[in-house]
């Protein structure tokens, strides 16, 4: 069902971040998301705190916020975050869904869900793309020692080439003409 609402897929997934291991969207993108002020959202979460224990969310750091800041050095004066962000992770941002209650809210959820999980399908796939191309190293490596013997025995009867041998063919033994 296509809506003005439906958030663009690439759109999710260039918000998740890698933030201590775990994949993550900020508080101010998923604000952004759901239309909302990010101290709007900060205070719900804030007052239903139990449902986002650390596996669910969890503040950045001073340091954690200032490399962020880093990275979007063309934001202008003042447009910074003042206090340090709020990370969710996937299970944060299912839980999101039973604080913010809207129309809009809950289809963003659903947007997002469907982008962690393409996410995380790709990743598998790429981890199983790494463990091929591994064994298929493994393989072509045992061909090399292979290939240099190869290579070795050419050498070998080239060289021996220049050493006088036997003829070969039939031979009529003398005296049984």
């Amino acid at each position: 069902m296509e809506t003005d609402l439906q958030i663009k897929f690439d759109a999710i997934t260039g918000l998740i971040h890698n933030i201590r291991g775990e994949k993550v969207i900020l508080d101010y993108d998923l604000a952004a998301l759901y239309g909302v002020e990010v101290k709007r959202l900060k205070e719900a979460v804030r007052r239903n705190i139990i449902r986002f224990p650390s596996d669910f969310m969890f503040e950045l750091s001073k340091t954690e916020s200032e490399s962020l800041r880093s990275q979007f050095s063309s934001l202008k004066r003042g447009q910074h975050p003042k206090y340090a962000p709020f990370a969710f992770t996937e299970l944060g941002v299912s839980m999101l869904s039973s604080v913010l209650n809207s129309e809009k809210a809950i289809m963003v959820n659903i947007a997002i869900m469907r982008a962690f999980v393409h996410l995380r399908k790709f990743l598998e796939t790429n981890k199983d793309l790494a463990l091929k191309i591994g064994e298929l190293e493994r393989t072509v490596s045992g061909h090399d020692e292979n290939i240099r013997l190869i290579f070795e025995t050419i050498r070998q009867l080239i060289e021996r080439k220049n050493e006088p041998r036997e003829p070969v063919g039939f031979k009529i033994p003398v005296g049984k003409e």
